[in-house]
């Protein structure tokens, strides 16, 4: 027997026990396979390839996928025990529906596995398929409910919407009057959190994986600016990996390398009651997920069990957590789960009689977006990090363990994991008064009804353009991208549309309430002069003494990039794969000088892509110079008429200036304003950057001499709708690491006669043909104001099939439609080896667009047809 002391109230559910307690300090025993997982008795060993820290549910995956790829030359380190930290007291519901395709995946699979991983290493993991239902109280829950059955229906998950009189069938223990439907998963279920992770930790160790506890990483060793090894408090271990899935301490772990690594999460409260049996609960009751009560249920040994994500969260640890946190759980507080417990009683009457049987408080991480973090850190190669799991680890670990795997074995992304990659968060996200104050409002995300293009309201105005004040008072909406303020359209603060930090507005799934004012500034740019704030823009100059910085552009751009000084060029940077890692801008400023534009949410992956392709004799040099710069997009037929009013040059024809051209330019007394001839959007545009300094000068000038020419100032949602209609892909939603130019039509930047990274791979490709294409589809039957709008996620019907899904969609202004940007496959060519997708295969049939439940008619064309660089 093995016996644990830890403090009052703390309580081991799954397989320990509670055995006696004594002065208020409970002893708790373990079960005899977890100790017979433990290696803290054998010499650590000098060297592995792979070195994970973290025995949490987490770790253990990682361990056991690694294990099962081949790579068994693996040690696990835990600083405790095996799951001492959240994994124990975790509630256990593995549900497959998440936000994005991958995500729901990851989670598909661990249903499977867990279903099946007893046969493999002889122990259970709790395993029950009881299915799950997630209620509607309100119209737009249902509507909610709906979107995402379609997407999950897509993604292969079965599901059915159903009705109240259904809920109250199945489960006659629930009050349903007030209830809309409700989504029913048969094949979600629970788990044992401890024997799900025991279970992993026996599968990678009968692979050859070594097991340490109680041996913590103190710092992890470098060498030639990559992964070297570990030092531990029992010495130091050579690898060439190191993966963190140390959870709630991840942060801190990030902290103990050098360079630091960031991991953007912070420990909350985490509440759930677990009652006495009572009346009328059975043994495969499903899980109940009550959003709109911001509430859960499951069946827990004949009572259940209630927790929730409350309105007002307590974020804790912020200033570290304390050590030996081990098996230890919170201050109880009823106070502040009464809100929970109450509307878990309105649900459930029953539960009101029930004796409570045990109430636990413990700390879960969660991330700035509410999505894990998952990859290999842009500080450092070789490290991998698989943290914050948003009280969702149970459901995800399986699958999460599955595609670190991959990824590490690999060294490049699996397809889709960009909505996970950690390279999506910047140095501001890491910042640990950031994270406290954005926990505040993520947590309550998980239950909160939530809609399209919903901002963040937390930890804002961190990072804001010189004209900040000027575009807010001119009745600026703000977003927030990459930590970056921008406005996202222009109204007035006593208009429908108009949206202030902190203050609650009424969101949409169908027409929103900006419609007109993007409406507007859509045509401005169509018919006169818009201004657009694009300072957010990633920026990078790269130099090199000599002509080493033309060798290393022309090895990672498919483009050509020898061309002459004063040029502009859009280019892909491209995997070995052919995907895309980068879609950017790139003018030469001088032989052996270039600039890189990049949109500001891709600045670190796309730093981090740079570095990790310098060549090792430091002869080109990469510089930062997203905040030395602002940077003003001027758009519009009349704007060459503008230009020409604000600069020396004789005049700004298309002879003497013509398009994909970069000159440096005097514009009112601001000297050095590097000036080019692109817009983003398909129409007439200038490119105007800026020193910092000089930038309201430039505004003011542009605005004074601009008004002449009808310009407004003129927000992000109008270029996208811009962007829409021209068909042009956006990178992150459209454009990924699984996605070639030659899927998205985009040959024309492509230059197969040099050598770059990825050309072989769209050597074949160009061969063979592709298997999926980029495609513009016109809703024909979609009624502006009355039908839901899609939003991008829909499901492509055709010949009642789903062949692919909406990435982008929004209002054509011009073209009077909804439009839905997408990738469609032939399913019958998917089948047959050599098969592609045709263009006739895109024009010849019939498609269908899923909105929510409803199905409408779509015209499709190639994206080559409308599209204008």
């Amino acid at each position: 027997m093995v016996l644990h002391r830890i403090r009052p109230g703390c309580l081991l559910l799954s397989r320990s026990r509670v055995l006696w307690t004594k002065h208020d300090v409970k002893y708790v025993r373990t079960t005899a396979s977890c100790r017979e997982l433990s290696s803290a008795s054998v010499q650590l060993p000098s060297e592995a390839r792979v070195v994970i820290a973290g025995g949490g549910v987490i770790g253990c995956s990682v361990a056991y996928h690694l294990a099962k790829s081949g790579w068994t030359d693996v040690v696990l380190l835990e600083q405790g025990s095996l799951g001492c930290g959240t994994t124990w007291h975790s509630a256990g519901l593995v549900g497959q529906m998440r936000a994005n395709t991958l995500h729901t995946n990851i989670c598909q699979y661990s249903t499977q596995l867990y279903a099946t991983l007893e046969q493999e290493t002889g122990l259970g993991t709790g395993w029950r398929q009881c299915g799950s239902m997630s209620l509607a109280r309100t119209t737009d829950r249902m509507i909610y409910l709906r979107r995402t059955a379609a997407a999950a229906r897509a993604a292969g998950v079965q599901c059915e919407m159903i009705s109240a009189k259904d809920v109250a069938a199945q489960v006659p223990l629930l009050r349903v009057d007030d209830l809309k439907g409700a989504l029913w998963i048969p094949g979600d279920g629970t788990a044992t959190p401890s024997d799900v992770m025991q279970s992993l930790a026996k599968g990678a160790t009968l692979q050859g994986v070594q097991i340490h506890q109680q041996v913590a990483v103190e710092t992890v060793l470098t060498d030639a600016g990559r992964v070297a090894g570990v030092r531990t408090n029992q010495g130091d271990i050579r690898c060439e990996y190191f993966v963190n899935c140390a959870g709630q301490w991840a942060w801190q772990l990030g902290q103990l390398s050098s360079p630091t690594v960031r991991v953007p999460l912070h420990s909350c409260e985490h509440f759930y009651v677990v009652t006495k049996p009572f009346p009328g609960v059975t043994k495969n009751q499903p899980v109940i997920r009550d959003p709109d009560g911001m509430h859960y249920t499951r069946e827990w040994s004949g009572g259940v069990m209630v927790g929730g994500f409350e309105m007002n969260p307590r974020p804790i640890f912020t200033e570290g957590i304390p050590p030996k946190f081990e098996f230890q759980l919170l201050e109880e507080d009823w106070d502040h789960f009464m809100p929970i417990m109450e509307q878990a009683i309105h649900r459930m009457p029953a539960i009101k009689d029930a004796e409570i049987r045990q109430f636990l408080n413990g700390p879960e991480s969660f991330t700035p977006d509410m999505a894990p973090i998952m990859g290999e850190a842009p500080e450092l190669p070789g490290y991998f990090v698989a943290a914050g799991m948003n009280s969702g680890g149970i459901a995800s670990a399986g699958g999460v363990g599955k595609v670190m795997a991959e990824w590490i074995i690999s060294g490049d992304p699996p397809a889709g994991t960009w909505p996970v990659d950690i390279r999506r968060f910047g140095e501001m996200h890491n910042n640990r008064r950031y994270l406290r104050e954005r926990m505040k409002e993520i947590l309550p995300m998980h239950y909160q009804q939530t809609y399209p293009k919903q901002e963040f309201r937390t930890a804002r105005r961190v990072l804001m353009s010189p004209l900040h004040p000027l575009l807010e008072r001119a009745g600026a909406v703000f977003g927030e991208t990459m930590g970056y303020e921008r406005p996202n359209w222009f109204s007035r603060p006593d208009s429908d549309d108009f949206m202030e930090l902190n203050k609650p507005t009424k969101g949409t799934f169908g027409k929103p309430s900006w419609f007109e004012a993007v409406r507007r500034e859509y045509f401005v740019c169509c018919e006169n002069v818009g201004i657009v704030d694009m300072s957010s823009l990633t920026k990078f100059e790269v130099q090199s003494a000599g002509d080493e910085v033309v060798t290393y552009l022309q090895r990672l751009c498919c483009n050509e990039v020898d061309v002459p000084v004063g040029t502009v060029l859009h280019t892909g940077m491209l995997n070995h794969y052919g995907g895309y890692e980068n879609d950017c801008r790139i003018a030469r400023l001088a032989n052996n000088h270039y600039v890189i534009m990049s949109p500001p949410n891709q600045m670190v992956r796309s730093w981090a892509w740079l570095n990790r392709h310098l060549p090792s004799d430091g002869s080109v040099r990469i510089m930062d110079v997203t905040r030395s710069y602002a940077a003003f997009n001027v758009l519009g037929p009349r704007t060459r008429e503008l230009m020409a009013s604000l600069t020396d040059v004789v005049t700004m024809s298309s002879h003497n200036f013509p398009s994909n051209v970069c000159r440096e330019l005097c514009i009112g007394f601001a000297p050095r304003v590097r000036v080019m001839t692109i817009s983003h959007v398909g129409e007439l545009g200038w490119m105007l950057y800026v020193p910092l300094e000089y930038a309201l000068h430039l505004y003011f000038y542009i605005m004074k001499r601009g008004r002449a020419f009808g310009i407004r100032n003129v927000g992000h949602y109008a270029i996208t709708h811009l962007c829409l209609e021209h068909g042009i892909p956006s990178l992150g939603p459209d454009l990924h690491p699984s996605v070639t130019p030659f899927k998205c039509h985009q040959e024309q930047s492509v230059k197969l006669d040099k050598d770059f990274i990825g050309r072989s791979a769209l050597l074949k490709q160009k061969q063979e043909g592709v298997r999926q294409k980029f495609v513009m589809f016109l809703l024909d039957n979609h009624d502006l104001e009355n039908d839901l709008w899609p939003w991008g996620g829909e499901p492509i019907w055709e010949g009642g099939r789903v062949v692919g899904r909406t990435t982008s969609a929004g209002y054509g202004y011009t073209l009077k439609k909804q439009i839905c940007l997408g990738f469609v496959h032939d399913q019958d060519a998917m089948k047959e080896e050599g098969r592609v997708v045709t263009d006739d295969f895109i024009t010849k049939n019939k498609f269908e667009v899923e909105i929510a439940g409803k199905r409408f008619s779509a015209t499709a064309s190639l994206i080559s047809d409308h599209l204008k660089l």
